[in-house]
């Protein structure tokens, strides 16, 4: 059963690759059908016209040497005879006349004194009879017609081609003029018949030719029509998997060197617009790094007085001024916004320059997420479902800003209660967390990651308990500065909150999606690898290791 399973899907293959080369050559294989029609449509004219002239010649040649010889034989044999010939007579004369030059078989027809009609034929009792005359034939031949100023006979020579036994005939009769006997001839034409077979079988064999010369005549025109076009194709192909290098080479001037012109032309186009998109973009990258640093020095420096100024709100002296409290307040909280915005700037400076890195480490999922809501005071406002001895291959410092960002939006824009759940998928785990290992022992946090996990899928949904998200706002929630104002008029981020939670995602080779609850709310579902592959850390990690704690909401 196997290998008839084989041989099935062997034979399936097969085909699939002979349709898939069929497809591939259709333009070719349409040239030379055309070709070969156009050239057996020409060869089977021009062979039929020839076959029909040939033979038509070879049968009116052969037929009038024919007739004029057996209307001359029976002018001077026939019309010699009596007018009442015996059987002899007519017999003697019908061998004489079939051996004219010509050799046909003759059957002589007369009547004796009595009126009884007596017969002889050139082949004995055996030869040419009267029943080998069609009707139709004596019935011309016997016909008397009136003689008139053009008609100056009242009988006249008749002929007919029969076919007997596969070989042709010809068939004539006529009666003597001024009165005699009627004579009827029979000559076979299976010598001319054989020459046209010939000629036939010899146009068949031209015609063949001639298709066999016009396939490979299509097979050289499509070749060279085909091959450039080909090259047109493998360049496009190189195009768009971003080798805008690719060139063709130009030869002649026809319409195909036309074509591989522009090409080139839009090409190096195209080329140069990507060229100009990129240096653009690059400069708009290093100017949103330069801004962000050069910002960080004096924001550093209002950042330390803002946190004065909320010592002295904070104070119990009521020192300050009652006046200016709502602008030192609206300051803090400004600066405090400012900060977060140029910290996510670099964040997405990162992304986008590539030179973000992941530190991985073995955590347990339920104490990463408590100590993201720990460090927020967002205890009262959350609900954790999530199983200790969860663990995963991640980086730590990442996956709290996807929290982070995932539980302030919901909390933001849904309200409390926000409910957090951690599930993992059925990877293969060897005693991970407070499991037994291979040996019987107790496996703690640090021998987790000696344990390790191999393969299986971490997935943390978020839920709020708001109105949800709008339909034409889902397919937008993850864009960089988006904010649907409408529907969240209480948001008060940068709009890049939830794009850098996905960006985090995507390092980690995961994924963020958002959708509606059945059950009223909004759900962020985050889906990632439980074994992330660990690179090679470098030392711009320690700059950012204290950069984004706080994501901003979107």
């Amino acid at each position: 059963m196997t290998s008839a399973q084989g041989g099935i899907r062997g034979w399936a293959a097969a085909r699939k690759g002979v349709w898939s080369r069929l497809r591939f050559t259709s333009l070719r294989l349409r040239l030379v059908v055309v070709f070969g029609l156009v050239a057996l449509t020409a060869a089977v004219s021009a062979s039929g016209i020839a076959y029909w002239l040939n033979r038509e010649a070879v049968l009116t040649r052969t037929q009038d040497a024919v007739l004029r010889d057996f209307q001359q034989e029976m002018q001077n044999r026939a019309g010699s005879l009596p007018e009442y010939p015996s059987q002899d007579e007519l017999q003697h004369t019908a061998g004489q006349m079939a051996n004219s030059s010509q050799r046909f078989s003759v059957l002589l027809v007369g009547e004796d004194a009595a009126g009884k009609a007596v017969y002889g034929n050139s082949g004995g009792l055996s030869g040419f009879s009267l029943q080998d005359v069609p009707v139709s034939l004596r019935t011309a031949v016997n016909r008397q017609q009136d003689v008139t100023a053009g008609n100056k006979s009242p009988y006249h020579l008749y002929w007919q081609r029969v076919v007997d036994d596969g070989t042709p005939y010809l068939v004539a009769g006529t009666k003597v003029i001024g009165g005699g006997p009627t004579g009827y001839m029979l000559k076979s034409l299976e010598p001319e018949a054989k020459d046209l077979n010939s000629l036939a079988w010899s146009l068949g064999i031209a015609t063949g030719l001639a298709l066999i010369g016009a396939a490979l005549l299509a097979q050289a025109a499509a070749t060279t029509v085909l091959k450039p076009v080909h090259r047109l194709g493998v360049a496009a192909r190189r195009l768009g998997e971003g080798r805008l290098d690719t060139r063709l080479r130009v030869s002649g001037t026809d319409e195909l060197a036309d074509l591989s012109r522009t090409f080139n032309l839009a090409a190096a186009a195209l080329e140069k617009r990507v060229a100009d998109m990129a240096a653009r973009d690059d400069a708009s990258r290093r100017f949103v790094a330069d801004m962000s640093h050069e910002l960080r020095t004096p924001l550093t420096a209002i950042t330390a007085v803002t946190e004065v100024l909320e010592e002295e709100l904070e104070a119990e002296t009521g020192s300050m001024d009652p006046m200016i409290e709502p602008a030192v307040r609206l300051v803090v909280s400004e600066t405090r916004r400012l900060n977060d915005l140029v910290e996510n700037l670099m964040e997405v400076t990162r992304f986008d320059a590539g030179t973000a890195r992941l530190v991985v480490d073995y955590v347990d999922i339920a104490d990463q997420i408590t100590a993201c809501i720990d460090a927020r005071a967002w205890l009262d406002a959350v609900d954790l479902d999530a199983e200790r001895g969860i663990h995963a291959r991640i980086d730590p410092r990442r996956l709290d800003v996807i929290l982070a960002n995932l539980i302030g939006n919901a909390l933001k824009h849904g309200g409390s209660p926000v409910r957090v759940s951690v599930r993992a998928t059925t990877g293969n785990e060897n005693g991970v967390g407070s499991g037994s290992g291979t040996d019987g022992e107790d496996v703690g946090d640090d021998g987790g990651e000696d344990a390790g996990v191999s393969g299986g899928e971490l997935v943390i949904s978020v839920r709020d308990h708001g109105p949800g998200i709008p339909e034409d706002v889902l397919p937008h929630v993850f864009d960089r500065f988006f904010k649907a104002s409408a529907s969240r008029p209480r948001s008060e981020g940068s709009g890049l909150g939830l794009s850098i939670a996905l960006e985090n995602a995507h390092i980690h080779g995961g994924e963020i999606t958002a959708a509606n609850s059945p059950e009223g709310g909004a759900v962020f579902t985050l889906r990632l690898p439980r074994d992330t592959a660990e690179p090679v850390p470098e030392a711009e990690e320690a700059e950012e290791a204290g950069a984004g704690s706080k994501g901003d909401a979107s």
